[in-house]
């Protein structure tokens, strides 16, 4: 198989450092490797299958010969380099909110829409990480029975914000349980023993930016402006791993039976739904995997024809490396790699 130059951006951070391990774990056929980074991180050294790569800091001139570049980095840094990469002749898939919202550019989750990938202009999204799990977990049923509402409440872990919000985790909790008063540095309130029910900034409706995320790419994903989707985000004292209660409201009534059926059926999804010996997903079991975990499959008791479920995921590896490898797996397989003209 024919190897390819491949750049990581942001290769020190948690995302990168989880897509670095991806790509060795899946054997993705890298021929080089860039890892790119801020000024304050060049010079570090990191393995790549089992050989040293020194950390360079990101620049133009870091993706010449560069045919796949992986942005692990916030939407600012993506938004000035990403063009840049794409210059250069490298495709982006970027993991940060820069282009999610462009109608000219594909939002992915290669068991949902991988056609999508066809149309790229050389940049193609990943979605956010509470996105992800969810519509795995809903489009094999969209398919055979349109959902008409969704209702998600996640609970999301810490290592979505970062490494630092790891260390304050981690540090509260000790203070907590030594019975001394915590400082906030990354989030506003304190983290530990604690459910805050704001990710990102809040909007003017009331609904936070990480919420109409999920509304907006869910149906940019699911190619279903007609849903109509309420989510509710809240951080939990959880390092990996999040966490979903999503209730549905689909076209018509739907056996319990069949959803399981269904869904253990899927690609990328495994059912644990066995309430007599308290068999359900849980987050720390899901750490380190790559599926999307779904469980607690009941019928809605408020209303005919809705469904209730439980849905789990690692967020730093299916949330954002490993769908990443997959579009990029994706578009080896398909010969996708230049733009298929006049798609999109």
């Amino acid at each position: 198989m024919k190897g390819y130059n491949v750049a990581v951006v942001g290769a020190t951070g948690l995302v990168g450092q989880e897509c670095i391990k991806v790509l060795e774990q899946r054997k993705f056929p890298v021929e080089s490797i860039s890892l790119l980074a801020s000024d304050r991180s060049a010079g570090k050294k990191v393995y790549f299958n089992h050989k040293e790569v020194e950390v360079k800091e990101t620049s133009h001139e870091a993706f010449e010969g560069v045919e796949i570049a992986f942005f692990a980095v916030d939407s600012p840094i993506s938004k000035h380099f990403a063009p840049l990469a794409v210059h250069s002749g490298a495709v982006v898939i970027d993991k940060s909110n820069a282009f999610r919202s462009d109608p000219a550019v594909p939002l992915v989750v290669p068991e949902v829409n991988p056609e999508d990938i066809r149309w790229h202009k050389g940049i193609i999204a990943s979605p956010n990480c509470s996105t992800i799990q969810m519509v795995v977990a809903l489009s094999p049923l969209h398919k055979i029975n349109p959902i008409k509402r969704i209702v998600v409440d996640t609970y999301q872990s810490v290592s979505g914000t970062g490494s630092a919000a790891i260390e304050e985790l981690t540090t509260q909790a000790k203070q907590v349980l030594n019975g001394q008063g915590t400082a906030p540095h990354v989030y506003h309130h304190q983290i530990a023993f604690n459910i805050l029910p704001e990710i990102d900034v809040f909007l003017d409706n009331g609904y936070s930016k990480e919420e109409w995320k999920m509304v907006e790419e869910t149906r940019k994903i699911m190619h279903a402006n007609e849903i109509a989707i309420s989510a509710t985000c809240a951080r939990v004292p959880v390092f990996i791993g999040h966490s979903e209660a999503v209730n549905l409201e689909f076209t018509h009534a739907m056996p319990v039976e069949d959803v399981r059926r269904i869904l253990s059926q899927s690609p990328g999804i495994k059912v644990l739904d066995d309430p007599v010996i308290s068999l359900y997903p849980q987050a720390w079991s899901a750490a380190g995997t790559d599926e999307v975990f779904v469980g607690r499959i009941r019928q809605d008791a408020s209303h005919p024809r809705g469904i209730v479920m439980w849905v789990v995921s690692d967020n730093l590896r299916k949330g954002a490396a490993l769908n990443a490898i997959q579009i990029a797996e994706e578009i080896i397989r398909r010969d996708w790699l230049k733009p298929v003209r006049g798609e999109g």
